[in-house]
């Protein structure tokens, strides 16, 4: 998900470590400040990238995302794994 303080769009994907991650919601102004709340609320870890989320606002819901955004996808996937790996650890909570 991205997120600025007030996000002016959010993009929420999941990835279930098979093909690519789907855009699972997307929205602009209040929607996109509803989207970033249901994260919190359920646990999702929220990366703010104003640019990858404008990119990934153009593709059609429960779709994969487009090759051409794969590497820059992976980094926050990454990113995101790697928080859950040291909540799991007990080294960050």
């Amino acid at each position: 998900m991205s997120e600025p303080d007030t996000p002016g769009i959010a993009v929420a994907l999941e990835y279930d470590g098979h093909g690519a991650p789907r855009v699972t919601a997307k929205g602009r102004g209040e929607l996109a400040q509803r989207i970033v709340e249901t994260g919190r609320e359920h646990g999702v870890a929220i990366e703010h990238n104003t640019v990858l989320a404008q990119a990934l606002s153009t593709v059609a819901l429960d779709d994969e995302i487009p090759e051409e955004l794969y590497r820059a996808t992976a980094q926050v996937i990454g990113f995101v794994l790697s928080l859950r790996g040291r909540r799991h650890d007990g080294t960050s909570s």
